[in-house]
């Protein structure tokens, strides 16, 4: 995972450097650990972690920033979930922007709760069935911010576990 972690850091970190834009992004990843402390259970939080382990939980942030001189809207966010872990839920305490999800890599997005065709055995039968996505099988997550003024910052994020 550790490898996986670095190389999207690199990757994502090298796209935003070489395509000048009116926004920054900067993703941080954390190993969220939960400790106790005098007997209560406090969550920790470790940035850019030196390794992590099958059942670690991953805090994604990422930091949007209008480096324009004016508001800019509809400013589409994208990240995707990194392939050795599973979505769990969006960050708390963040920004509130609507999320939108995606089950096939990024290509289409949906609000929750997310819904998808499958073929069942009934009565001896083949039926196709409408189900609902669990979040655990999202590859990707998009939110669309209405408006960033200039020079605001908006932090947004979630929590994956490691496989």
């Amino acid at each position: 995972m550790k490898r996986n972690v670095m190389l999207f850091t690199l990757l994502l970190g090298s796209a935003l450097a070489q395509s000048p834009s009116p926004i920054s992004l900067n993703l941080v990843m954390s190993l969220v650990k939960n400790v106790t402390v005098g007997g209560k259970v406090t969550e920790q939080v470790v940035a850019s972690p030196k390794s992590v382990f099958p059942g670690d939980v991953i805090s994604q942030t990422v930091t949007v920033r209008n480096n324009t001189g004016k508001a800019i809207q509809n400013v589409p966010v994208k990240l995707p979930v990194p392939k050795s872990t599973s979505y769990l839920a969006a960050e708390r305490g963040l920004n509130v922007v609507r999320a939108e999800y995606s089950i096939d890599g990024g290509q289409t997005f949906a609000a929750a709760p997310l819904k998808k065709t499958v073929t069942v055995v009934e009565n001896g039968k083949s039926v196709r069935k409408e189900v609902e996505v669990k979040p655990n099988e999202y590859t990707a997550v998009r939110w669309v911010i209405g408006e960033l003024a200039a020079g605001q910052s908006l932090k947004l994020g979630y929590r994956v576990q490691v496989k």
